[in-house]
């Protein structure tokens, strides 16, 4: 028997609740690989997931935590074998299938990676989805011709978990950084991730009329969508590129077509879910050489399987800052 976070849904009420409670491996899906969970972590897809489940939970009782990392317990894939230290991230795991806010899970042994060298289990989840989407996002920036040096490079949300690790990144490298926020008391903390010029959220945030502005932004990594990220694409440099990794501010794209035919912008989709196992491999070893450990630590906030329910109604409401690493199996 083996703690875990299960949500259960009431099919009179449609309300859902979430406790942590024993239960026996037999209760775990088929799969390839069982691995010994370490860390987890929380991501807004979780806190989605932990409370009404967002239409991503397709059947209840279900286990959330889209990302985990631990030791290999069993292994029917040669490719891993006992001991082995592995993350997982995205695959739709916490959603459609068990997650990671358990002591044990068993997957597809297609969808782990191995823990790079110089990474713990622990930093590894500090890192998490949050951070993997944002070397993504540094990566592709980068393969359209991003290089320190031409401008400042825009983060908006900045003090959540994407923007908190993008800003550590690119100052690691040399960039620039402008981060926006629409929470004044973060400011410090990004100056001590590496943000040179923190953005009030309002200075950003209204849609204006005309297509283009001043050519400001080298890049940008957008959390947010909607107004904000049609505004900033009048904003960027020739041959600049933003990468969309979110949609905090909505779904719509209130945009012209003016920046992407006048000065050659790019508009870079960024997607971790079903990322190809190279490019993890790719982005993973990067976490491992570019993102400055110390600075990783400042982000981190502890937590506890019996946390999560409170963390996630918290992560929903944008009450979270930086990064938790969820300890599965302390107390």
């Amino acid at each position: 028997m083996f703690n875990a976070l299960i949500v259960n849904k009431d099919d009179e009420s449609g309300k859902t609740s979430a406790a942590v409670q024993q239960i026996d491996v037999d209760m775990l899906p088929h799969g390839d690989v069982t691995v010994a969970v370490e860390y987890s972590t929380v991501n807004y897809k979780d806190g989605l997931c932990i409370g009404p489940g967002g239409g991503l939970v397709r059947k209840y009782p279900h286990i959330p935590g889209i990302d985990f990392a631990g030791v290999v317990e069993e292994s029917s894939d040669d490719r891993y074998a006992p001991g082995d230290k592995v993350v997982l991230t995205g695959w739709r795991v916490g959603e459609a299938h068990f997650g990671g806010y358990s002591q044990k899970a068993r997957v597809k042994a297609d969808w782990l990676v191995p823990l790079p060298d110089g990474l713990s289990t622990r930093q590894a989840m500090a890192v998490g989805t949050a951070g993997f989407t944002s070397m993504l996002a540094v990566m592709a920036l980068e393969d359209h011709g991003l290089v320190p040096g031409h401008g400042p490079v825009l983060v908006t949300g900045a003090s959540g978990g994407v923007g908190s690790v993008a800003t550590a990144i690119l100052a690691n490298l040399g960039y620039d950084v402008a981060a926006v926020t629409g929470r004044p008391e973060t400011a410090e903390y990004l100056r001590e991730l590496g943000a040179t010029q923190i953005v009030a959220r309002e200075e950003i945030n209204e849609t204006v009329k005309r297509p283009l502005e001043g050519e400001t932004w080298a890049g940008c990594i957008d959390a947010v969508g909607g107004e904000m990220l049609a505004r900033v694409l009048g904003q960027l440099k020739y041959g600049g590129s933003a990468a969309a990794v979110g949609l905090a501010g909505g779904t719509g794209l209130p945009a012209s077509v003016i920046p992407f035919l006048l000065r050659g912008v790019n508009l870079l989709g960024i997607d971790s879910v079903m990322q190809p196992y190279d490019n993890r491999l790719r982005a993973w070893s990067r976490i491992a050489t570019d993102l400055p450990m110390d600075k990783l630590e400042s982000m981190i906030q502890s937590a506890t399987l019996a946390n999560l329910p409170a963390l996630g109604r918290e992560i929903l409401k944008g009450q979270v800052r930086g990064r938790v690493v969820v300890d599965v199996n302390a107390d």
